[in-house]
């Protein structure tokens, strides 16, 4: 596998477990994973893998800034991977 699967592995890997453990925290009251550290891991291509984290154990599912925040960063990545795809065959 080429390194950029491993490394798309282990930044959805790193969302996953960011995710989770910010559930648990805020549970048990207590240290939260910042907002930004959590954008800055989904802009770095752990947002599909986040999204899909936090409507499975329902956590941020109100905060309206991750549930247009994630799809939008996914768009965009979406959007940079199709026309760097594109300028790489013509």
């Amino acid at each position: 596998m080429p390194w950029y699967g491993w490394y798309v592995i282990g930044i959805s890997a790193l969302a996953c477990v960011l995710t989770v453990w910010d559930k648990r925290c805020a549970r048990r009251g207590r240290w939260r994973v910042p907002e930004k550290t959590l954008f800055i891991v989904a802009a770095l291509g752990g947002a599909a893998s986040m999204l899909l984290t936090m409507r499975t154990v329902r956590h941020k599912t109100r905060h309206r800034r991750f549930m247009w925040g994630l799809p939008l960063i996914i768009a965009a990545q979406t959007a940079l991977l199709m026309a760097g795809h594109h300028f790489a065959f013509t």
